[in-house]
């Protein structure tokens, strides 16, 4: 099995990918990241402020940027590019980084921390599912 002809329209392209019985509907995966984003960019944001003012070292700087970098690489790479084993390895990049960010961010401030779980629990979806989407369409 190989991937639909990526000279499709994208919406047709993506339509014929064969895609696991529980993956969500295209709105609600919107709807999820409207309310990832604003979670996400308070939690990144007050840590680069306490960095910023000095009160927090720059190494927590690394996670975050990475998972920035990551994220906004995944669309580009899934979408653009239509490169499925990329784009599996970016989400999982997405999430690993996710879980450094939180890891480095609790001992200085646990509801910084505690706030990135559902970013989390949700690109641990994001993997598995784009794992599989990819596995189904090789």
């Amino acid at each position: 099995m190989s991937f639909p002809d990526k000279s499709l329209p994208f919406r047709q392209w993506y339509d014929l990918l064969h895609k696991p019985v529980w993956t969500p509907a295209v709105s609600t995966i919107g709807t999820i990241w409207g309310v990832l984003y604003p979670i996400i960019a308070v939690v990144y944001g007050v840590a680069l402020f306490k960095v910023y003012q000095g009160q927090w070292p720059r190494t927590l700087l690394l996670p975050i940027v990475l998972n920035v970098v990551f994220n906004l690489c995944f669309t580009p790479v899934q979408f653009g590019l239509r490169n499925f084993f990329l784009a599996s390895v970016m989400v999982l990049c997405v999430f690993g980084t996710a879980v450094w960010s939180a890891i480095d961010l609790y001992p200085y401030s646990k509801v910084l921390a505690i706030a990135l779980i559902p970013y989390i629990l949700w690109t641990a979806t994001a993997s598995v599912l784009q794992i599989q989407i990819t596995v189904m369409n090789w």
